[in-house]
Order: C-alpha cells, then sequence, then structure tokens
C-alpha cells in the first residue's frame, strides 16, 4: 500500500518559546500514523515574526527534514498564513493547527479515525469551556456567534477553532475561493461535505502571550459578519426607510399644530430638535459605517493585490 502523506499547518507569530515543544508533542501521534501508512510533513507558517521563530524553525529543519518553513515578508495576518498552507500542503490529509499547543495533537488519530473509517470529509474542534479567558472576552465571544447565526445562512458553531483536519478534496474545495477578505471560520461552512465536531476542554497557553487583543477579535468579528451576511445592509436601509416615516409624521404633526395653535414663543419645542437632529444624525453615520465597511472590502478584492509575500522558503 502506498504511502499517504499528512500535512500539519501551524501558522506562528513570535512563537520562538513553542516551535520544538510543538514538534514533540506532535510526533507523539507519529508511531500511530506509521501503522497506517501516514507520513507525515510540518508547515511551519512564519507570519513576520520579530523573535527568533525563523531560527528556531530552521533548527528543527536540520534535525527533521519533515519540517519547512514558509516565512512572510512582514504580518499578513492569521488568515493569510493559513492560506499560504493550504496552498502548499501537499497531503493527501490536510490540518491546522495553533502552535501554542492550545490545539492537543492527542486529538489528531481520533479526527484520522473519524475520517478513514466513519467516511467524514473533515473533523473539526470546538471548545466546550473558556476556562482561563476573561469573562468579558467570553461575553463577547458568545455574542458574535449567537449574532452572526442569526445574520448569516452560513452556520459557525460556538467554540470553534481553527484546528480542523481535512481530506484532500475539502483543502481543494477552499483554494477555489480567491476572496482577499477571508473568514475561515466562515468559509469551513460555506464549502459544506460532511464534518464532525469533536469537543474538548480549553487549553491555556503554557509560553509566550496570545496575539488576540480584545481590538483584534472585534475587527475580525466584524469581518467576519461582512464576509458571511448583508444583513447589516438591509438593516441599514430599513432604519432609512422608518426614520423617514418617523420625519413624515413629525412634519405633518408641526404643520397642523402651527396651523391650528400658532407659536408664541420662537424658542418652544428647541431642546427637543436638537435632540431629534442628533439623534437621526447618529443613525444615518451608524448606515453609513456599514455601507463603508461593504465598500471598503469591495476596495480590497477589485485591487487582487496577493495575500502574502513570501520572503524565505525551506
Amino acid at each position: 500500500m502506498a504511502m499517504k502523506l499528512l500535512s500539519v499547518i501551524v501558522p506562528c507569530y513570535n512563537e520562538v518559546d513553542n516551535i520544538f515543544d510543538f514538534y514533540d508533542e506532535l510526533m507523539k501521534t507519529e508511531g500511530f500514523f506509521k501503522e497506517h501508512d501516514v507520513d507525515i510533513e510540518i508547515l511551519y507558517i512564519n507570519d513576520g515574526s520579530k523573535d527568533g521563530t525563523v531560527e528556531k524553525v530552521k533548527e528543527l529543519h536540520q534535525k527533521d527534514e519533515r519540517a519547512h518553513l514558509i516565512s512572510f515578508s512582514r504580518n499578513f495576518g492569521k488568515e493569510a498564513a493559513i492560506y499560504a498552507g493550504l496552498q502548499n500542503a501537499k497531503g493527501d490529509y490536510v490540518v491546522v493547527m495553533d502552535c501554542d499547543l492550545q490545539d492537543p495533537p492527542a486529538l489528531l488519530p481520533e479526527m484520522y479515525r473519524c475520517i478513514v473509517e466513519e467516511g467524514y470529509d473533515s473533523v473539526a474542534t470546538r471548545r466546550v469551556d473558556r476556562k482561563g479567558e476573561p469573562p468579558i472576552r467570553s461575553f463577547f465571544a458568545r455574542m458574535f456567534y449567537r449574532l452572526i447565526n442569526k445574520m448569516s445562512k452560513t452556520e459557525i458553531v460556538d467554540g470553534a477553532r481553527d484546528y480542523r483536519l481535512m481530506t484532500r478534496a475539502f483543502v481543494d474545495s477552499i483554494l477555489s475561493l480567491k476572496e482577499y477578505n477571508r473568514f475561515s471560520k466562515g468559509i469551513f461552512g460555506w464549502v459544506g461535505f460532511e464534518t464532525k465536531w469533536l469537543e474538548f476542554e480549553n487549553i491555556e497557553r503554557k509560553k509566550g502571550e496570545t496575539k488576540w487583543s480584545f481590538w483584534k477579535l472585534f475587527v475580525y468579528a466584524l469581518d467576519g459578519i461582512v464576509a458571511f451576511s448583508t444583513v447589516p445592509l438591509a438593516l441599514a436601509s430599513l432604519m432609512g426607510v422608518l426614520f423617514c416615516f418617523i420625519a413624515f409624521i413629525f412634519i405633518i404633526v408641526v404643520i397642523v399644530r402651527q396651523v391650528t395653535m400658532g407659536d408664541p414663543n420662537g424658542t418652544t419645542g428647541w431642546a427637543s430638535s436638537i435632540c431629534i437632529i442628533l439623534f437621526v444624525s447618529g443613525v444615518q453615520l451608524f448606515c453609513l459605517g456599514i455601507v463603508g465597511q461593504y465598500l471598503s472590502k469591495t476596495y480590497l478584492e477589485v485591487k487582487e493585490r496577493p495575500m502574502y509575500i513570501v520572503k524565505e522558503e525551506i
């Protein structure tokens, strides 16, 4: 029987302390895959790290030539790193994993069995808790998943990780989507196929610090909503119609009041008028912001710039 190949995609941004630790944990599954005639290649995607990540991967490559390096010219973001990994993966099976060991390699054998024995096209993972996260961050994360699932026809599972084992057909379908503004959690769901979900308890990072600040997570969530739903545009249109109707009613009220009662004091009602003007202006700016988000994404798409630029490759 011909050997199969498993490609492990590992996006890295300032993960110098975790390169060898991740490799050691991954190699604990090597015996299982050898028994099933599956070889392993590891693609470390260096996303513009400013520490010694590149040097560590090169050192690891000297130890094991199956460890490869693709290094970007600058930080292009995790989505670009995932896409670069998928483009360069040669495996019959492909898995995306974080380098910080919050995606446990020990799940890989079970994920492989689900694909080979149960016939799934991909096996995805989700956290059943958010132990170790700040409560406010966990609250907004849950609200995001509720909101986007109400807005979008594409299901995005609460607690979903990028940690996912895929068949070659599944990977090829993802690569067929050439969009510049990528939201992988949505793309994985949009392409369809049969997916099984495995649950695990949250594992806290042991070394290094998370690269996801609250602001970055907010922007990422906003990108996801814009990428997989046009409901905000419909909401902006609905608010526009609603306030036009309210304004029309107010105009009639003012005309009737002026005709029947007059206005002996010219300053009467100035406070309420100012409040209404400020409120309506705020709604207008909010709606313009929504339209601006979609317009900015379109602007970036039509430029057709590459998602990443490779500086070095081993």
